[in-house]
């Protein structure tokens, strides 16, 4: 069809409408999930003890950030996490098929209402909520609304401009196409997936589709078609999220795909029946023309029965489903693992910030861990009676020391980059928290390199310690031991269940061991038991088991936000 320049005008105005839909919708969610903030974390991460609270969790997430996107990439966050099962996941991600149908809805009602009448008083509330900044993401949240319905506004006044059911070129092109024969219907459904996997919004070709059906130009079986393919296509989001996810994260992903296959071949199996049931629902003949005002409706009617009825009918087999993704994508072998690897922040998730504020937590809580085992090789360190193996953990602790200064820097671009994301203002100040937590964290695998380093210098000298020093290093490590076991403990579990005076307590112990053992340092040298340097080794031993002491309160009071 050639374009005139009204024709180009008008598919430029659409066009433009179109990016204001997937711009509105983007603010509204944004804006909701910072209003949320925690709480959303909250919901997601509890609301999911069995697999039907996981549906209607999901669902009325969806319907709260009107994007299923938003919520399935939300899920596969809290998988890679380790928030969320596997199964718990699926459930989670089959409410939101069902949460995006408001969409539709809301789209339907564009083209049947009038909506200006709530665009500019939303637009008006909007801005002066914006400027008023303690209700600013209320403001956005409004103009986000308004956005939304101004371009389906625009949208519907564009569909009119195109005249398209008069334009016999057009009418021509689409009649040509045999509704009756599934391969024509397979190949709406591709167009549908593909178009949907490269502008990344099903919300937008829904409006396309809506926009066309409601012209009278594409017959009803091919709208329908076109929405099968946006519910394959939406699932592309999540699964490019994952690719560099950890296992979990990426079968979480594909379960997603597979349930969206499933349900459109059954509805592919009894399509037309299918199709002229729910027509017959809103009261519309799809073998006669007109009635064109409630194709919308019959779209919107369709993909809410089409993902309630999968969901129906797939939620009793999420255990299999679950089988089926972890036979497609098995567990890799570790056994080769070097010691601090990432567990929870591999993946590219931060399309939601918030969220991803939860794996760098976890992934924090397991440095925390690392920090401890790598100091329990101090104590075997001084434990070993062989010159040989004391080396062997040297240059264990010399490598780790290495490898934890790495994963500090990635965990620290992890965070800023979460940082820079939109987060509520709780949110902003936890990661500055987690920050700190990761320095002062680092700072103790340095204190466990230079304790390390001091007794091996010790053993180049030729020097040991006599039983009483030995007994008297490992009274004051098994101090530090303990101090790091309360660190990680308040690291791994909620705040309001934890005390910082625990942590004060271990400190003040350290403290006076570390006065106590000075001053009899300085004696037993003074008094000839053992020479100036073997006194110097173990003095400095002392000190940098009390300076990790302290790195270990500055972890604790970073944690419970005492900067």
């Amino acid at each position: 069809m050639d374009l005139t320049p009204n024709y180009l005008t008008i598919v430029i105005k659409i066009l433009g409408t179109l990016g204001l839909l997937i711009f509105g919708m983007r603010m509204m969610s944004t804006a909701l999930q910072k209003m949320a903030g925690p709480q959303l974390r909250h919901i997601l991460g509890r609301m999911t003890t069995n697999r039907f609270t996981g549906m209607l969790t999901g669902a009325g997430v969806t319907c709260a950030v009107q994007s299923s996107s938003a919520t399935t990439v939300m899920t596969v966050s809290f998988v890679s996490a380790g928030l969320l099962t596997l199964g718990q996941a699926i459930s989670v991600i089959m409410g939101a098929n069902i949460g995006t149908t408001l969409t539709a809805w809301i789209m339907s009602l564009g083209y049947n209402v009038d909506l200006t009448n709530i665009v500019f008083p939303a637009f008006l509330v909007g801005i002066l909520l914006i400027y008023h900044k303690r209700h600013r993401y209320m403001g956005d949240f409004l103009f986000g609304i308004a956005f939304m319905f101004f371009s389906l506004v625009l949208l519907s006044s564009a569909g009119k401009e195109l005249d398209l059911e008069h334009n016999q070129a057009v009418m021509q092109f689409f009649a040509s196409f045999d509704t009756s024969r599934y391969l024509t219907i397979l190949a709406f459904l591709a167009i549908g997936t593909v178009i949907t996997c490269i502008v990344q919004s099903s919300a937008a070709v829904m409006a396309i589709t809506i926009l066309l059906c409601s012209t009278g130009v594409l017959p009803i079986y091919l709208g329908i078609a076109l929405v099968m393919g946006e519910n394959i296509g939406t699932t592309a989001t999540a699964n490019l999220a994952a690719l560099g996810a950890n296992n979990e994260a990426r079968r979480a992903a594909l379960a997603h795909l597979l349930f969206n296959v499933v349900g459109v071949i059954w509805v592919m199996c009894i399509f037309f029946p299918f199709v002229d049931g729910v027509c017959k629902l809103v009261g519309y003949d799809p073998t006669t023309s007109g009635q064109v005002q409630r194709l919308p409706i019959v779209l919107a009617m369709f993909h809410t029965c089409f993902n309630v009825t999968n969901t129906a009918l797939l939620i009793g087999f999420i255990p299999q489903m679950e089988r089926l993704v972890r036979w497609i994508l098995p567990d890799k072998g570790n056994a080769n693992q070097e010691h601090f690897k990432l567990q929870y922040i591999k993946a590219n998730l931060i399309q939601t910030p918030e969220i991803a504020i939860l794996q760098a937590q976890k992934e924090v809580a397991h440095y925390g861990q690392e920090m401890q085992q790598m100091f329990q090789l101090i104590k075997e360190m001084l434990l070993a009676e062989d010159d040989n193996r004391r080396k062997e953990i040297f240059d264990i602790i010399e490598k780790e020391e290495d490898s934890s200064d790495e994963a500090e820097i990635t965990i620290a671009r992890f965070i800023e980059q979460v940082a820079d994301g939109h987060l509520s203002d709780d949110s902003k100040t936890k990661t500055r928290q987690l920050l700190r937590e990761i320095g002062e964290l680092e700072s103790i695998g340095d204190s466990c390199y230079r304790l390390a380093r001091t007794i091996y210098r010790r053993d180049q000298l030729g020097k040991t310690f006599d039983s009483d020093q030995q007994g008297k290093l490992i009274d004051m490590v098994s101090l530090c031991h303990l101090a790091l076991q309360q660190m990680n403990t308040v690291l791994s579990k909620p705040i309001n269940e934890q005390d910082i005076r625990e942590t004060y307590f271990h400190e003040n112990r350290i403290n006076d061991m570390r006065d106590s053992l000075r001053a009899w340092n300085i004696n037993a040298v003074n008094d000839r038991e053992y020479d100036y340097a073997t006194g110097t080794a173990f003095g400095d031993l002392v000190g940098e088991l009390e300076k990790l002491g302290d790195y270990i309160v500055n972890v604790v009071e970073a944690r419970f936000g005492e900067m």
